[in-house]
């Protein structure tokens, strides 16, 4: 087997700009604003920010501590480091979900990703000129029925993604950060720019902000837990594969409080941007994914300027994709570079043709497919459902657990550079609360 030398990130900035990449996807551009204008405005946003404090925080620094103390993939990174504490060699499992996640999830993101590539098409020859609401719905209907329509967007998309990862840790995944989250940023700033103008600012700060604390009750909690939950890219291998890039002279409690600012300023920023459109329309600001792909391509159809706007909108969409899909297939990539001779082209060229792959099935669910359910679910939702309430709920317990529980403490100790008290608190956090939040999600998912 040819020896692995183990990459590293250039800075500091690098590694930040590309995990909080990879933690602002498309749900966030979304979910997480309409979650705030729902759920009781800045009283739900102190809610997600003491969640993110109390979960997202020891799984996110105990999946990069795991990544960085192995510098190995996520896999035989937990393994080394459970024989160094003698602890079971079955903590591996936890690797193994984490790597497994990223790859079912990114073969059916994907397909979304190949959505919004389409979109963008859209936007740019005046598709959505002039349409009615029933128009743009059956564009979006056409879309889905269309097996090489779907093939087409899905296989551009995942070729992108290989392009961006076969170049390695700084020239791909750092290069493409550099690039696409700065330009993700300036885009969404212009929108919201553009949101000023039209006379529904206000209507959206008091949607997003007005403080509604009768709103809070243990459903908004829970949602609140486990947005923090997964927007920070937690349970899929990633933060685990990006730490072992990470070298020691980073600070993990610092980077990760500024990767957690990004991620919550930008989703912030995207529910300023989109919702003075939604409002200025007349449009439903709660339709989910329909608010993407049907309602505001509706919205720019029919405004001075829209081609303009709908196309730096789905590109800023584009660009979130592309930041976490590449994290998506990372985990795998490190992990075969690690484990068999195949060098990193290969690794990502094997790799993204079996995600792929298992995207056809996915986009065939909208379609030919659509009648065969396993469980009740066609392939895309089966997924996202066994991902989203099993594999990430039981990655990230498993991954607090291991820091928390099973890691040589002076190991630990090294890594977080705390105080006597410091300490304490995080004992506390890792080894309980966190715990404990992310069982309260996996529960709640199957009520």
């Amino acid at each position: 087997m040819a020896k692995h030398a183990h990459a590293q990130w250039s800075s500091k900035m690098a590694f930040v700009l590309a995990a909080a990449g990879s933690a602002v996807g498309l749900g966030n551009i979304w979910r997480f604003s309409y979650l705030v204008g729902e759920s009781g405005g800045a009283a739900f946003v102190l809610v997600y920010l003491a969640c993110v404090a109390l979960v997202g925080v020891p799984i996110l620094i105990s999946e990069w501590m795991i990544g960085r103390r192995g510098q190995k993939n996520p896999i035989d990174s937990i393994t080394e480091l459970a024989e160094k504490s003698g602890k079971p060699k079955a903590w591996a499992l936890v690797g193994v979900s984490g790597v497994l996640a990223g790859f079912l999830i990114l073969s059916f993101y994907s397909v979304i990703g190949g959505w919004s590539l389409n979109y963008t098409l859209n936007a740019v020859t005046g598709t959505f000129s002039g349409q009615d609401a029933d128009s743009i719905a059956a564009i979006f209907t056409g879309m889905l029925a269309s097996p090489g329509t779907l093939l087409l967007w899905h296989s551009a998309f995942m070729l992108l993604v290989i392009g961006i990862v076969a170049r390695g840790v700084t020239k791909g995944l750092e290069s493409a950060a550099r690039a696409m989250m700065p330009a993700l940023i300036v885009l969404m700033l212009i929108l919201v720019g553009y949101g000023m103008t039209t006379g529904h600012f206000g209507e959206t700060l008091a949607f997003m902000f007005s403080p509604d604390w009768g709103a809070l009750d243990g459903g908004v909690v829970l949602a609140a837990m486990g947005q923090a939950f997964f927007t920070l890219s937690l349970g899929m291998g990633i933060m685990m594969a990006y730490g072992s890039y990470l070298g020691e002279d980073v600070n993990l409690l610092t980077t990760a409080r500024t990767v957690i600012i990004l991620d919550t300023a930008i989703a912030l920023l995207a529910g300023l941007a989109i919702f003075p459109i939604v409002f200025a329309n007349g449009l439903d600001a709660g339709e989910g994914p329909g608010l993407i792909f049907i309602t505001l391509p509706n919205a720019f159809g029919n405004m001075s300027g829209g081609v303009i706007l709908g196309l730096m909108f789905f590109l800023l969409l584009t660009f979130a994709a592309l930041t976490s899909a590449i994290s998506l297939l990372e985990p795998t990539v490190e992990m075969l570079e690690e484990r068999t001779s195949l060098p990193r082209v290969t690794a990502t060229l094997v790799s993204g043709l079996a995600v792929w792959a298992l995207g056809i099935a996915a986009l065939l669910s909208f379609n030919a497919w659509s009648d065969f359910l396993i469980f009740g679910l066609n392939i895309f939702d089966l997924l996202d459902t066994f991902t989203a309430k099993i594999l990430l709920p039981l990655t990230g317990l498993g991954a607090v657990l291991f820091v928390g529980w099973a890691l040589e403490r002076k190991s630990v100790e090294a890594e977080l550079n705390l105080s006597a008290t410091g300490l304490s608190v995080w004992n506390v956090t890792a080894r309980v609360i966190a715990p404990i939040g992310v069982i309260l999600v996996f529960i709640a998912g199957f009520m």
